[in-house]
């Protein structure tokens, strides 16, 4: 390039000494304006896209979106923008999900209604930013009946790309009834470049769920993230993508289809929670896998999570816990106490259980069954292997759900977890008759530092001492090189 530049000045601008006939003058004013041609032949060949390079592609990128100008710097909670989809008269009930990890002044975004919702106003500072969203009637000639509702919650998206893209390097989907947690989230996306397309987020947990829609789709009451190169595409292209896919039947599906055109797959992370089920979810909640806890969805669709709590108490109650360590949060540590050949699986800020035998832990992260699918028509219903409920004292667990903060210890956090309900199925005779139903309160120390997840294993646990005569004491702890948890 910069050789045929050289070469093309030096003709241009060296002195000519051959003699100046009208032969040689033409040639030369030929050869000119040839040289010209094809410069400017090869400068708009080379500013196409497809012939562009990646560096100046991204620094096109850079200049439109300023989020991006130091791609080293770690992405913070202000790089997010939350796109929240509600319905009017339903917010009133639905307000405490997103006021419950809505940080005002601190994330970014908005709440769509359907109508201006004056019987709210004024609006409280505690709630995401009001917006109404846009008249969709121009969709009416696609659809016979009318514009479906969804497609207003489609174009979320496009309506929070206009409205918010200053220093945006992700953009946040979810409904007024999932709950976030922020911080995970943010721990999450760090891992991935957000210069790039990227589609995140998770498919149900019911296999009929999946069957109807799609295994390869993330569910939009779970929430999923795109990156800020894919929304803006998606923005872009929201109206060609409407009235393709007509005959979809809800936002989710029809969000995947047009992405998946764009030739971007999802990227999964188990982290986000559809939560297509019904009735006590503590087992799943008990046994969470080894991945930063995302979201949560569908609440008013299941038991209250906590014993005693009616939803809104409980949803506050498990976010005492995330507000003080959310990376720690659901986690499940597994030990034993070989006095008493007892088990121990602690899900952090949530249960601990006592099993009256020991069991290994390859058996415990398969969640109970305490709950039921959203759909039935499957015989295998869930994507996960489950456990039954069990009447067998020996694989029966003691139950303790999460209390409170009690203190903070030197470098450690103090949880207490107390017995609300009695298993009632007496002891496990196989194990010596050494029954765990004197035990009425558990203390967990964990330390004060984030849990850190690149390559990490699960943390192991060692049962401290007996705190009273109705307590145990348990320490997590990193587990030691090539330690075995058996």
């Amino acid at each position: 390039m910069s050789s045929f530049f050289s070469n093309f000045a030096s003709v241009i601008n060296q002195k000519i000494t051959c003699p100046c006939n009208e032969l040689s003058g033409k040639i030369w004013k030929s050869l000119a304006i040839s040289g010209l041609v094809l410069l400017s032949i090869y400068v708009h060949i080379s500013s196409h896209p497809s012939n562009q390079s990646p560096s100046l592609l991204t620094a096109v990128q850079l200049r439109r979106n300023p989020s991006s100008f130091n791609l080293n710097s770690p992405t913070k909670i202000n790089h997010i923008v939350f796109g929240i989809a509600g319905l009017s008269k339903t917010w009133y009930h639905k307000r405490w999900y997103v006021e419950s990890w809505w940080r005002p002044n601190v994330t970014r975004g908005y709440l769509f209604l359907d109508t201006s919702p004056r019987q709210h106003f004024p609006w409280p500072s505690s709630s995401p930013p009001l917006r109404v969203s846009e008249d969709i009637s121009k969709y009416d000639k696609y659809y016979t009946r009318g514009t479906p509702f969804f497609i207003r919650i489609l174009r979320v998206i496009e309506e929070v790309f206009h409205a918010e893209s200053e220093g945006v390097r992700w953009y946040v989907m979810g409904d007024d009834d999932t709950v976030f947690l922020v911080d995970n989230l943010v721990e999450v996306l760090s891992k991935y470049d957000h210069t790039k397309y990227f589609y995140i987020g998770m498919p149900s947990e019911c296999v009929v769920s999946n069957f109807v829609n799609s295994f390869e789709m993330a569910f939009g009451g779970a929430g999923y993230a795109l990156s800020y190169p894919l929304a803006k595409a998606v923005a872009k292209n929201m109206d060609l993508c409407i009235k393709r896919y007509t005959t979809a039947f809800a936002s989710d599906f029809i969000m995947r289809s047009c992405i998946a055109d764009l030739g971007v797959p999802l990227t999964k992370e188990r982290g986000f929670h559809q939560i297509d089920l019904h009735r006590d979810i503590s087992g799943l909640l008990s046994s969470h896998p080894h991945t930063p806890l995302l979201s949560l969805h569908h609440i008013d669709a299941i038991d209250p999570i906590f014993p005693s709590m009616n939803r809104p108490e409980s949803l506050q109650h498990l976010m005492k816990a995330a507000k003080v360590d959310q990376s720690r949060l659901l986690q499940q540590s597994v030990c034993y106490y070989k006095k008493t050949n007892w088990t121990f699986s602690v899900s952090w800020g949530y249960s601990v259980h006592i099993y009256e035998e020991i069991i290994p832990p390859s058996i415990l992260h398969n969640p109970i069954a305490t709950f039921i699918p959203w759909k039935k028509g499957a015989n295998l219903p869930y994507m996960f292997n489950s456990r039954p409920i069990s009447i067998n004292p020996c694989e029966a667990p003691q139950v303790f759900f999460f209390e409170g903060i009690e203190v903070m210890r030197a470098n450690y956090f103090v949880t207490s977890y107390a017995k609300k309900i009695k298993r009632g199925l007496g002891t496990c005779l196989s194990n010596g008759n050494h029954s765990a139903e004197f035990v009425s309160k558990i203390y967990v120390l964990s330390p004060m530092n984030k849990l850190e997840w690149d390559g990490s294993r699960r943390e192991c646990c060692d049962v401290e001492q007996l705190v009273g005569m109705d307590s145990l004491g348990i320490k997590l702890r990193a587990c030691m090189k090539d330690e075995i948890v058996a």
